[in-house]
Formats: C-alpha cells, sequence, structure tokens
C-alpha cells in the first residue's frame, strides 16, 4: 500500500484512545472481555518505546506499539481498522514499527496474542514469528501464543 504516513503519537493522544476502544470491542466480542494487561503512556516514550499511527489521505488506518521488555520490544496494540485490512497496511505498519525498536538497539521484538485471533497468528508467522518462551500478564493462559523474531 502506497502513500501510508507514521505518526508517533503519545497513548493518552484522543485519537490513540480511539484506536484502543476500538481494540478492546473487537477483543470483549472475541473473548468476552478487553486485554487486561495494564500499561501507561509513559512505557512508550522513547527511546524507550513508541506508539505509532498509520495514516492514508488524513484518515487513520491503524496502530502499533512497541515497549521495553527487558532486552527486547514487546509488541502492543497492533490493529487496523477493518477497512484497512488485507490491504498491506498491517504489514507496513509492523515493518516501521520494527525500524523505531531497531533504531532504540532492540535486538529482537516479541508479543503476546491469542488463539482466537487467527489472522493475527497468521500474519506473525508469515512475517518470520516463531514461538518464544510465554511472557507477560497471558504467561500462564492456554490460549495465548507468545512469539517473537529477531530483528
Amino acid at each position: 500500500m502506497t502513500d501510508l504516513e507514521f505518526r508517533a503519537l503519545p497513548y493518552d493522544h484522543p485519537v490513540v484512545v480511539d484506536l484502543i476502544s476500538q481494540i478492546f470491542t473487537d477483543q470483549t466480542v472475541r473473548y468476552g472481555s478487553p486485554d487486561e494487561t495494564v500499561l501507561s503512556a509513559d512505557e512508550f516514550a522513547p527511546p524507550n518505546g513508541v506508539f505509532l499511527t498509520v495514516w492514508q489521505g488524513g484518515e487513520v488506518l491503524g496502530c502499533a506499539a512497541w515497549r521495553s521488555h527487558e532486552d527486547d520490544a514487546e509488541l502492543k496494540r497492533m490493529f487496523t481498522v477493518p477497512a484497512a485490512r488485507n490491504k498491506g497496511v498491517a504489514i507496513a505498519l509492523l515493518t516501521e514499527l520494527e525500524n523505531h525498536a531497531r533504531a532504540a538497539g532492540r535486538k529482537r521484538m516479541i508479543l503476546e496474542t491469542g488463539e482466537k485471533q487467527p489472522e493475527a497468528i497468521a500474519l506473525y508467522t508469515k512475517l518470520g514469528y516463531r514461538p518464544v518462551e510465554p511472557f507477560g500478564f497471558y504467561k500462564d493462559y492456554e490460549s495465548a501464543r507468545h512469539l517473537g523474531r529477531d530483528l
């Protein structure tokens, strides 16, 4: 997809708050409740993270963020709006996010997702993400999938 613009925004920016609301709505439909991981705005402040949004023609298409997790970058809040799915937006967004993490000195990107998000698992697998040691809030959940890849 061409003509995409990436903007780093604070976690508490109104555009980000709206996107996170959409993420939580989707998660509630899939799982019965939203992600319970506690996050704060300062976790996404450079150089220890970033919250990116992706835009085209003045419309926000999605978001993704990373935060420090020991020496790794942990992917959080990856989302594209339904109208932008299957058009390469998520790949472009994740690539840009990985570039930010790499520039900050991170050597690996890790993430948690769930079995009720098969399209996310397929995307990450396609991009070279493989199972890693469980970590984080959902490390003891059988339905959680923990993936990572070297940057």
